[in-house]
């Protein structure tokens, strides 16, 4: 009985596969065409916003601490030169070479007060550029403190060879 009632069914499902060819198309309707144009805007240009004033005022004490401590580095480096070329044949330990040595110690305390002005700046310009504020006032300030750094660096690793 239950092989009938299989068997009955069997035309039903034919019957959902006819030949005559009344299926929807699967191509692509005009309505699913995509036409147009795609423009962009263009984007406006980013400005930061102006530099605070605290920040203009902090960067003018930087840079003065930092001309400050290059007039300070040059005033001594005249002194370090002489005890430098002084111990020129000194053994190490001996009293020409402490003078010299201290003569140095002298150039790198007075080049440390710039380097904590650059430091200072160091955190200001990252500071700005998180926030996305200015950084070309930063930079200019910056990269001055910086020369005068590099050839503080120059002058006393120049002395410190001269004095081994």
């Amino acid at each position: 009985m239950r092989c009938n009632r299989a068997l009955l069914l069997v035309p039903l499902l034919a019957a959902c596969a006819t030949a005559d060819g009344d299926y929807p198309s699967l191509a692509i309707r005009d309505a699913e065409r995509v036409g147009g144009t795609f423009e962009p805007v263009a984007p406006t240009p980013y400005m930061p916003p102006p530099t605070p004033a605290a920040v203009v005022d902090r960067l003018a004490r930087l840079a003065a601490d930092a001309a400050s401590a290059h007039r300070a580095f040059l005033a001594e480096a005249p002194a370090a030169r002489s005890a430098v070329a002084a111990a020129g044949g000194a053994a190490f330990g001996s009293d020409g070479w402490a003078r010299a040595s201290v003569a140095l110690a002298g150039l790198e305390s007075a080049r440390s007060q710039a380097m904590i002005a650059l430091a200072d700046l160091d955190r200001l310009m990252v500071d700005a550029a998180l926030q996305g504020g200015e950084l070309e006032r930063i930079v200019a300030v910056r990269d001055t403190v910086t020369r005068q750094v590099e050839e503080q660096n120059a002058t006393i690793e120049g002395l410190a060879r001269s004095l081994r």
